[in-house]
């Protein structure tokens, strides 16, 4: 999302949550509390350079790599785009791992595509890289395989070994200019779709445009029923949480095709109910899927002229079909993840109290909480929350602030992103609601000073990104998506820390 409109939605929610400390957790169980000293952080040594950019837990060791400070050209020539953001790590040669990572570029629509090839919109800078590393972060080799995208934001692993990446936003020539205030006339195609990269080639650039054009966050991938999950991060407007039935057999075909159904998560017997709000503990539904009817919307426009649907309308042509329904309404439903049947997604906003003022933009509840996790059995059909962070202004954003990508461990531990204004963790987090942290960002900027002192510039606000494991568990991969971009690989005992 755009630094500024994260910033306006944040200092937002920081001032309408109130209360004493852990008074949103009165109704929680003992175990959500975060227990004091589980685990405790330290100052650990980056192995690239000796600085300091992590705390970890004793025994853990790090080493950054692609930090888009100082240029970094790939072996295609490539210089590499920054805002690294949604990753997904596989199996790769030699004992190594490949990566495929977004970039979230989110400045002027104007902005050439980056990369060899023909992009799937020359005007827009967004996309994927993929890299080659050692699971202690030693880069072997590195190439764009996506661009023409816009506002790569984060996606998922598919069982077959493809990375699906999702563009959060319906910015294109045939609607108008979005929350930035950029004009989309240099857009040569609608955005707002899902694209599949290989993990060791190239994107065909061809948008799954029946898992529908609206402001993609990630996707998730349930082998056993064959179908895509997708979670949408709609800013201040509601969100949905959507799957997608392929035309074809996936985990057999190696694909997902276009041209199937897509269909959005309602709760049974209530209506449009309110998700977004505080949730009693371990809230528990059984949910009901209803059609979209039109997937892909487009616009009337005239080329070069400014198009007359408004963004922000564009943004809520696929999900006010499914609310129209009876379909659930979430707040910025961000990061998921499959595990064992069961999705995981997290809420960044989600849990806070409604709000009464309908004058206010975060009326009804979004944007006025800290965060929540979600699961969706996939099986049985239900829905329950097992995390949502406590609403104080004091404790909520040490507690648990703004949850965003998300993962789990080979031993089914959660590890959840924060994507905070001030400290930003990754945290554990166990199925049962007990809270850990893993990391603390304490990233200084080498080439930015506290103005009038030699002091580097903390970057502490910037946010964890892209978390994930190796296939074998060894090394937690992470960005933090700084103004520019920087990758981590992170190994230690991490048995010892439950995770």
């Amino acid at each position: 999302m755009s630094v500024d409109r994260r910033s306006l939605l944040k200092t937002t929610a920081a001032a309408t949550v109130v209360g004493g400390p852990f008074a949103g957790l009165v109704n929680a169980p003992a175990e959500a509390l975060r227990p004091p000293g589980t685990v405790t952080l330290v100052p650990i040594p980056d192995e690239r350079d000796g600085a300091v950019r992590l705390h970890l837990p004793k025994g853990f060791h790090y080493r950054s790599f692609h930090d888009t400070e100082f240029p970094v050209v790939l072996d295609d020539g490539t210089a590499l785009p920054g805002r690294h953001d949604g990753m997904g790590a596989f199996r790769g040669p030699r004992g190594n791992v490949i990566l495929v990572r977004n970039h979230e570029v989110t400045n002027n629509p104007n902005t050439p595509a980056f990369g060899p090839g023909t992009p799937y919109d020359p005007g827009a800078g967004a996309g994927t890289t993929t890299i080659e590393v050692t699971k202690r972060g030693e880069v072997q080799r590195a190439f764009t395989s996506l661009n023409g995208t816009m506002f790569n934001c984060s996606g998922g692993i598919m069982p077959w070994g493809s990375w699906i990446t999702c563009e959060e936003t319906i910015n294109g020539p045939d609607v108008g200019p979005d929350f930035t205030g950029a004009s989309n006339l240099g857009l040569q195609k609608p955005h707002g779709y899902v694209f599949e990269v290989p993990k060791d080639g190239q994107s065909n650039r061809e948008p799954i445009t029946h898992a529908g054009r609206f402001p993609h966050e990630a996707v998730s991938f349930d082998p056993v029923d064959g179908i895509l999950y997708l979670t949408e991060d709609n800013f201040e407007f509601p969100s949905g949480f959507y799957r997608y039935l392929p035309p074809n057999d996936a985990m057999k075909d190696g694909r997902i095709e276009d041209g199937g159904r897509l269909q959005m998560l309602a709760v049974k017997g209530r209506p449009n109910i309110h998700l977004e709000e505080r949730q009693p503990a371990r809230a528990s539904y059984k949910v009901e899927w209803v059609d979209i009817e039109e997937p892909n919307p487009t616009f009337p426009y005239t080329p070069g002229e400014e198009a007359p649907t408004t963004n922000d309308a564009a943004l809520v042509a696929v999900g006010d079909q499914g609310r129209a329904q009876g379909a659930a309404l979430f707040s910025r439903l961000e990061g998921q993840v499959y595990d064992d049947g069961v999705i995981y997604f997290t809420s960044t906003q989600g849990g806070g109290p409604i709000e009464d003022d309908t004058d206010d933009d975060n009326a009804n509840g979004f944007g006025n909480g800290n965060g929540q996790v979600w699961a969706y059995h996939c099986r049985k059909r239900r829905l329950e929350v097992i995390y949502q962070a406590p609403v104080d202004d004091a404790e909520a954003n040490q507690t648990f602030d703004f949850p965003d990508n998300i993962t789990t461990s080979k031993r089914g531990t959660l590890v959840v992103c924060e994507d905070s204004t001030v400290d930003n963790y990754i945290r554990g987090l166990t199925r049962r609601g007990r809270l850990w942290d893993i990391a603390l960002n304490r990233l200084y900027s080498q080439i930015a000073t506290v103005p009038g002192t030699t002091d580097p510039l903390p970057r502490f606000g910037d946010e964890f990104a892209g978390s994930t494991f190796s296939p074998d568990g060894h090394t937690l991969f992470v960005n933090i998506q700084a103004s520019r971009g920087m990758t981590f690989a992170i190994w230690g005992p991490w048995g010892r820390i439950g995770v």
